[in-house]
């Protein structure tokens, strides 16, 4: 019997075509959806043991969701994403999958991740994403080749998913969850301004509108990331304040808040790709400790 060729040729096209579609997800930034998500969950939780089965369901909606919508961003933004270095390689611009297969698959993820939140955990979960696909694919995404604005538009769906968390635990929301909310939003100004500088002439190339590419000095830049850092470093400290961390919680989030601080001020008083690079990586250390020592330290709620 002769070996064809066919059958392996085949399933390398397969596989090929099944990790483009998952390049159009961005499993990083999903992953740190669902870590988000999954905070809100269980700092919300107010029964022991925490409910896993509700917990799973709600980060399969999410992931879903998310996965999704961003999919669906990748297919309005592929035009951009051709003029870009750093994006000219996806899926969509290397011509490896067609628009309208893209379109259809994003479709069908974020409309079955909302779906299936509202099937399976609870309608608030399911309309708090509902929103943040919106306001991402129909607020942000077409406000990046008008203003500087966007990044202010866009922190907004990047900071909702800790509420989705705290909805499907609670099936409300209290100032708890808007504290976390407003944590995740003035983050994301200090962490996307960062990434706009090392980019900036990439973005500049594809027409996109972020405050490093309009103003290339990076004044305003650098005086928009050490206000917003400085703000995060008072609203970090609230959920000790709430009764939602302790005491640890606070002290952790003190001392880094204090270094975010000092990373945009040397930023803003000398703007840099060194600079912007540190703050980036500042950023992406802060987070992730933050949310780590809240868990930790969380405080027993009131379910009401």
């Amino acid at each position: 019997m002769i070996d064809s060729p066919a059958l392996p040729i085949a399933a390398v096209h397969t596989g090929r075509r099944a990790a483009d579609f998952l390049a159009l997800c961005k499993p990083r930034v999903v992953a740190m959806v669902l870590v988000t998500t999954a905070v809100g969950y269980y700092l919300a939780g107010t029964s022991a043991p925490l409910d896993y089965v509700r917990l799973l369901c709600t980060l399969i909606g999410t992931a879903l969701a998310a996965g999704g919508t961003l999919a669906l961003n990748e297919y309005v933004e592929r035009d951009r994403d051709a003029l870009m270095h750093r994006t000219r390689d996806r899926p969509l611009p290397a011509g490896r999958l067609a628009p309208l297969d893209a379109l259809a698959f994003g479709a069908l993820l974020t409309a079955s991740g909302i779906v299936y939140l509202a099937l399976a955990v609870d309608f608030l979960p399911a309309l708090i994403t509902a929103f943040t696909t919106v306001s991402y694919l129909f607020a942000y995404t077409p406000l990046k080749s008008r203003t500087p604005l966007c990044s202010i538009v866009g922190a907004v769906p990047g900071a909702l998913p800790p509420l989705t968390g705290w909805a499907a635990a609670r099936g409300s929301l209290g100032i708890e969850a808007w504290v976390l909310f407003a944590i995740m939003f003035l983050w994301q100004i200090p962490h996307s301004l960062a990434i706009a500088s090392l980019y900036r002439e990439d973005y500049a190339r594809a027409g996109i509108r972020l405050l490093p590419v309009v103003e290339p000095d990076g004044s305003s830049t650098g005086r928009h990331i050490l206000s917003n850092s400085l703000a995060l470093l008072m609203v970090a400290l609230m959920p000790t304040m709430i009764g939602l961390a302790g005491a640890v919680y606070f002290c952790v989030a003190l001392v880094l808040g204090i270094g975010l601080v000092v990373v945009a001020a040397r930023l803003a008083r000398t703007p840099s790709l060194d600079h912007a690079r540190r703050l980036l990586f500042a950023s992406l250390i802060y987070l992730p400790v933050l949310l780590l020592a809240m868990a930790a330290d969380k405080l027993p709620v009131s379910p009401w």
